[in-house]
Order: structure tokens, then sequence, then C-alpha cells
């Protein structure tokens, strides 16, 4: 399954870049793309894991980014 999702709160290409290789890492995610220019992230993923995949995200993203925030589109 794919979804696009808008970032708020991103500074830089380079924190985009170190987030993209973290989100990379979390079982279930197939692929993520994170544009720092347009400030979206498209994510494919396994659907059936959908709920537990969002949850491991947002964990990462606080860890990562503290003051990134994410909203499906």
């Amino acid at each position: 399954m794919k979804s696009k999702f808008k970032i708020k709160g991103l500074d830089c290409a380079n924190c985009a870049n170190g987030l993209e290789r973290a989100l990379q890492k979390i079982n279930g995610i197939k692929s993520v793309n994170i544009s720092f220019i347009t400030q979206k992230m498209e994510l494919e993923y396994d659907e059936t894991k959908k709920d537990e995949i969002i949850q491991n995200i947002k964990k990462v993203i606080k860890k990562e980014e503290p003051d990134v925030t994410i909203e499906e589109v």
C-alpha cells in the first residue's frame, strides 16, 4: 500500500535524508521518500501492519527530529 504524508517542522535537506534512512529500517516499510522541498513523504508499506507501522514512524520521528510532525493526506 502507498500513502502520502505532509511533514511539518523539517529544517533541512540533510535532516530529511537522515530521517529517511532511519524510517527505512522499520519492519514492514518497503520504501520511503522524503522531499525537503515539498515537505512531503511518500511511503510504501505492508498494509496488514499499517497501524503498527504508523506508530513506529511517529516514534522514530520523535527520536530523530522532535519538532517534526506528520499528517496523512
